[in-house]
């Protein structure tokens, strides 16, 4: 199991693209990575299409941890997530720090708001191109980017190429504290 030992942290909140969050929880934890899920509040957070996750905590209780990889999905979520505070620092700290940051649609919202696209060359749902090009980023229509330890996809379709991506970066990444 090639993640065994890594550290994954997926943030979640209201209206989550259900398939983007499961399918990288799942496909982390069969890789052998220990996942847990922050939310920004609540303790359980339904799907846009109603499937339920429970959350191991706040993104405050998860601030002062290193993790290899924070995935981020799409759906409505990424919106409330922007503006939460912790949720951005997570993000900027691992991004910093060498994990792997996976940004899945509309997650790219979450980038632009950490301040960590400015040069980089990313992928999302088409809806929000302009706001990761207004934000610094070279955007391109592909079903996954890498560039650094940052991956992002732009659809559900994508997820199998996304997580064979972030597996690929995660088992070679190194994390500073």
């Amino acid at each position: 199991m090639e993640l065994t030992g890594k550290q994954v942290l997926v943030l979640a909140g209201p209206d989550f693209e259900d398939r983007e969050l499961f399918y990288p929880l799942y496909r982390m934890q069969e890789a052998g990575a220990t996942v847990k899920v922050a939310g920004i509040g609540e303790k359980i957070y339904k799907g846009k299409y109603g499937v339920p996750v429970e959350v191991d905590g706040a993104a405050i209780d998860f601030v002062k941890e290193n993790w290899h990889a924070v995935f981020i999905p799409g759906g409505w979520a990424p919106d409330k997530i922007r503006a939460d505070q912790a949720a951005l620092e997570i993000v900027r700290k691992a991004a910093k720090n060498g994990a792997v940051v996976a940004a899945i649609c509309h997650a790219g919202w979450v980038l632009a708001s950490a301040d960590i696209v400015q040069g980089k060359t990313v992928t999302s749902f088409v809806n929000i191109k302009d706001d990761l090009i207004h934000a610094g980023a070279k955007w391109v229509d592909k079903e996954v980017v890498v560039d650094g330890n940052l991956v992002t996809s732009r659809k559900p379709a994508d997820l199998p190429a996304f997580c064979r991506e972030v597996i690929k970066l995660m088992a070679k990444a190194k994390v500073t504290a």
